[in-house]
This record gives C-alpha cells, sequence and structure tokens, in this order.
C-alpha cells in the first residue's frame, strides 16, 4: 500500500526561482485558510457547548467507595454508544488488572517456602514463575501507557509499586484527572511517525499475555480460596476466573468486564455525556469525579459551587476494613463522618441529595461467611445479621445525620446498590435520572 501523500508536498526537480516563490505563497496561503477554518470550527464547537443544557452532578464519597463505576452505569444506560466505542481503551486496564494479581500470586509464591496451593508440586510452581516472567513486563509497559506521570510519580512508577508491596494487598495503579488516557489508548501511529508509540507497546503487551494464558488458568486453578482477601479481591477473582477469555489476542471487552475494571483517580475527573435516550437526548450531563482519598478532600468544595446535584457513595461492606491511608480509622466510620460533613455544607444547599449504600453485594457476602456487624457497630446489637437489616439501620442513621446537619429542609433519595449489578442498576439509575430531571425543573422554574 502507497504512503499517505506528505504535506507539503516535494518539489518539483525543475522548479525555478519564480516558480519557487509562487509555489510558497500558495502554500502559504492554504495554511492560512486551514487555519481560519479550524479557528471557525472550534469557535463554533464552543458556542454550541455553551448554547446546550447542562445537568452538573457531582460525585463523592471516600476512594474505592465507587464512584468510577457509577460513572461507567450512567454511561452504559444513557450513552451506550460511547461505552461501547471505549471498550479498545478499557481493554488496557483490564489486562492490567488481570496482570497485577498474577504477578502479586507469584510474588507470594516466592516469598513462601511452599506454594499457596495443593494441586500442583514445588517443582511444577517453580516452571510456572519461570514461565509468568514476562508478565512483570507487560504490568511495566501497561502502567507506562496508562499513567502519564509514571516515570516521575512515586505513587504510580513500578519502583514504587514494588517497595510498597504488601502480601494482603493488589497495589493499583493511579492516574490523574483529566490525563486523556483513553484517548492515548485508542491512538494509533500516523503515516509519519519513526519512533515506536504507546499503543505499539500496549500491543506487543497483549502478545504476550496472550501467549502466557495457559499458564496463567493452570496458576489461578492451583490457588487456595483464600489467596485474594483484600479489597480488590471480588473483581481479582472475576478476571483471574475469566482468564483465558481476557488474554485472549482477539479479546473485546464487554460490559461486565468494563465496569470490573479498576483504575484510581487522582484529582478530578470531568466527565461530559451527551445523553443518547428519549427523554434527555441533546442534553450535556458532566460528572465531576472527585478523587476521595484523605489528602484529597481539600479540593472538594470548589466544586460545591453551581451543582444540579450531589452523589454521595457510601461502601457499607467497608464496616470491617480500615483506611489505606490511616489503619486506624474504620472505612464505615470515615465514610458516616465524612457524610455528615458532605451534609453541613452550605453550598451544597440548594442541589439534590441522592445517597448510594453501594456494595451490597459483598456486605451479604462477608455477613454469610460468618462476621457479625455488631462487633464493629455497638449500637447495632440485638439486632439479625443479615444484609437487608444492616443496609436499613444505616440507611435510618445516615437519613438522621441529613436531617439534623442540612442546612435547610430538603428530600433525600436514598438507594441500597451494587454497581456492577447491571439490573438492579437500570433501576436505580431510572430513578436517578428521573429525580434529578424533576428537581432541576422545578428549581428552574422557582428562579
Amino acid at each position: 500500500m502507497a504512503d499517505k501523500a506528505a504535506w507539503p508536498p516535494a518539489p518539483p526537480k525543475d522548479e525555478n526561482e519564480g516558480e519557487r516563490a509562487a509555489r510558497l505563497e500558495a502554500e502559504r496561503e492554504a495554511k492560512r485558510i486551514s487555519d481560519e477554518i479550524d479557528r471557525a470550527l472550534e469557535q463554533e464547537r464552543q458556542e454550541l457547548r455553551k448554547r446546550r443544557p447542562q445537568t452538573k452532578i457531582l460525585l463523592l464519597g471516600q476512594s474505592e467507595s465507587g464512584k468510577s463505576t457509577m460513572v461507567k452505569n450512567f454511561q452504559l444506560y444513557f450513552c451506550p454508544t460511547t461505552f461501547y466505542a471505549e471498550a479498545e481503551a478499557w481493554r488496557a486496564v483490564i489486562h492490567l488488572n488481570l496482570v497485577r494479581h498474577v504477578n502479586h500470586i507469584l510474588e507470594l509464591l516466592s516469598t513462601s517456602d511452599s506454594p499457596p496451593g495443593k494441586q500442583i508440586p514445588n517443582k511444577d510452581y517453580r516452571v510456572l514463575q519461570m514461565r509468568l516472567s514476562p508478565l512483570k513486563q507487560v504490568e511495566l509497559i501497561l502502567t507506562r501507557a496508562l499513567s502519564a506521570e509514571a516515570s516521575n510519580s512515586s505513587s504510580t512508577s513500578p519502583t514504587a509499586e514494588k517497595s510498597t508491596w504488601r502480601p494482603d494487598r493488589v497495589t493499583e495503579v493511579s492516574i490523574r484527572g483529566g490525563s486523556g488516557w483513553k484517548a492515548l489508548m485508542r491512538k494509533r501511529r500516523g503515516s509519519i511517525a519513526r519512533l515506536p508509540t504507546i499503543p505499539d507497546e500496549v500491543d506487543d503487551a497483549r502478545r504476550i499475555l496472550d501467549a502466557c494464558k495457559d499458564d496463567v488458568v493452570a496458576l489461578w486453578k492451583a490457588q487456595e480460596p483464600g489467596n485474594l482477601e483484600d479489597g480488590s479481591a471480588d473483581h481479582g477473582r472475576y478476571f483471574l476466573n475469566n482468564a483465558a477469555r481476557v488474554s485472549d489476542i482477539k479479546y473485546i471487552p464487554t460490559a461486565d468486564d468494563i465496569l470490573r475494571a479498576r483504575l484510581r483517580t487522582l484529582g478530578v475527573e470531568e466527565y461530559r455525556m451527551a445523553m443518547e435516550t428519549a427523554a434527555e437526548k441533546g442534553t450535556e450531563w458532566v460528572f465531576y469525579d472527585v478523587g476521595g482519598a484523605r489528602s484529597q478532600r481539600a479540593a472538594w468544595a470548589s466544586y460545591f459551587d453551581d451543582v444540579n446535584a450531589m452523589i454521595f457513595l457510601c461502601p457499607i461492606s467497608g464496616f470491617n476494613q480500615q483506611l489505606a491511608e490511616d489503619v486506624f480509622v474504620n472505612r464505615l466510620a470515615d465514610s458516616m463522618e465524612l457524610w455528615s460533613t458532605v451534609c453541613k455544607s452550605k453550598l451544597l444547599a440548594n442541589a439534590t441529595f441522592i445517597l448510594l449504600l453501594n456494595k451490597a453485594d459483598l456486605l451479604a457476602a462477608k455477613l454469610k461467611a460468618g462476621l457479625k456487624f455488631e462487633d464493629f457497630a455497638p449500637s447495632y446489637r440485638g439486632r439479625p445479621n443479615k444484609a437487608e437489616y444492616v443496609a436499613e439501620y444505616l440507611r435510618e442513621q445516615m437519613m438522621a445525620t441529613h436531617r439534623f446537619s442540612s442546612p435547610k429542609k430538603r428530600q433525600l433519595h436514598v438507594h441500597v446498590t451494587c454497581a456492577i449489578d447491571t439490573n438492579l442498576m437500570g433501576v436505580v439509575l431510572t430513578s436517578v435520572r428521573d429525580v434529578i430531571l424533576i428537581d432541576t425543573l422545578q428549581h428552574t422554574t422557582l428562579l
């Protein structure tokens, strides 16, 4: 296939001075016209954006509460074309999720006198470790591709990840809000490019993972049930259980895969969604997903003003966990305290308040496994140790906090959710959408 013609074109070999001057002048004039057209198109895009009706939604909650997954659910239900168009970008994230868990298991093997599984002899484990060693390079490639600051940020560099390795927790890659990683993953090399680009490296990583897929499956089959017990265990098991499909060179992520993919956001990520469903077609919904770590909460207030709705996610499964940044603070207690602070904000006095008691599936699994909620919440003593009763108790507690802490009387909309249950989320998000639309209309009418 012939290469794409370069611009400007190469000058004729027999060109004289007069012809050269005329050609250069024509090229300058063509560039001037092209630049004017580009400026006019950009100005038109900006004007259209200003005129398009906007609904602004603020997502709040501690780190790992499910905010980013909630955004993906909104996109899946109300902007499906955009959601599926980004599947290629999410493939790199999913591969990184899988590879990190595999490398975590391999690290456990290398630090243990006996392998944490009983179906494969020791010598065969060592062979697996050797055959899967290229996945360390795959992790490095994908981390570098997704983390714009991986080379100079201690929070995302592969060296920092290894130095802070913990046997009880799989580390996660972090990206800065607004880094544009999705566009980067979709970008392909241009005709004039000469050096390997990030997508080239990612394609190399895919081929390595495909070559290792049988060994990944064998390694996971040999593991004992308790090997992944940290907060990422659920999504880690999901991708390991689907390792053969996910590792295949022809793999295309499904909706369930994308919803379970994890990528930690540092700072604020802004999502603009051109709604595709009939009720809101033509409107733009803007979501602000702010980082939930303690060190990032000071920046929240600057996003409180001029939002139509605030959605707060409380991970109710965190009753027996501590914050990653402070092991002396209970996650659920921190979330309750954070909720009180948000309710008191005068800047959010006119916003629609929506509370999502999230990760109900993990709460139910923990209680079924024998953990007692009353051991972590003394005021719950004497009540049934069942998920529906615990969820109702937390609903009552947080509604009371909202009632007593709010600067003025307003309605609170509460839902018990599981962000990876697409059937449940379809019902919840339709309700949330209707509430936001109605409240926004009423507020506009009052104004």
